[in-house]
């Protein structure tokens, strides 16, 4: 059984009419050590989908579960702060703190037990590739790419199983697309995490092991 599931997932706006979906009969299956790619034209339910698999939002019918269990019967705070990382386009930094208190912060409120929150956020900055000389930097002072390595290093500080990310490439020329994703596929095959990345890129879902789509 996949980390997190939708059986029969459907949505529609409360003021919308009631056969007016924005999707029906969705039945996705995520596991743990693949990327998966979902994708869909504009306007097909890809942001809502993913504010059901987070939690933001509640399916007008069916079930996301996630380990088994139903989000609406969990407590979602927790579920946000500890189970599932997730990963902005716009990267949804705080330009006011260096690239390390990003991440020290997001330590912080998901209250996770760690010695020393400055080496770990060094080794997290590590892994997706920047320096020491980058955690001492203000976050408008780094570029597109090391701003989004900073939001997967800030997704990662909790250790989730489930990393969602939408369109972490949209902004992100085709070399430095090209590297983002080799950080995400190294996530799913080497740190078995469960990456889901919605996108429109066809590079991203050539790297994919699995795709979804929407409104088709």
């Amino acid at each position: 059984m996949g980390i997190l599931k939708l059986e029969n997932v459907s949505y529609r706006y409360k003021d919308a009419p009631k056969d007016k979906y924005v999707f029906k009969n969705i039945n996705y299956e995520f596991e743990q050590g693949k990327l998966y790619a979902i994708k869909g034209k504009s306007g097909s339910g890809k942001t809502t989908l993913l504010s059901l698999i987070t939690g933001l939002e509640k399916c007008t019918e069916g079930k996301v579960l996630y380990d088994g269990k139903d989000l609406k019967k969990m407590n979602l705070d927790k579920y946000r702060n500890t189970d599932i990382g997730i990963v902005f386009q716009s990267y949804n930094l705080l330009p006011k703190f260096t690239a390390i208190e990003n991440i020290i912060l997001s330590m912080d409120v998901s209250q996770v037990k760690v010695k020393n929150k400055k080496q770990e956020a060094l080794k997290l900055m590590k892994d997706v590739g920047l320096s020491e000389e980058h955690a001492k930097r203000r976050i408008l002072k780094l570029s597109g790419g090391e701003q989004q390595r900073i939001a997967i290093a800030r997704s990662l500080s909790y250790n989730p199983k489930i990393i969602i990310a939408d369109e972490p490439t949209g902004n992100l020329d085709k070399e430095t697309e090209g590297e983002i994703l080799k950080i995400f596929k190294h996530l799913a095959k080497d740190e078995n995490k469960c990456i889901i990345i919605v996108t429109h890129s066809q590079n991203v879902c050539d790297s994919a092991d699995e795709i979804y789509e929407l409104g088709k």
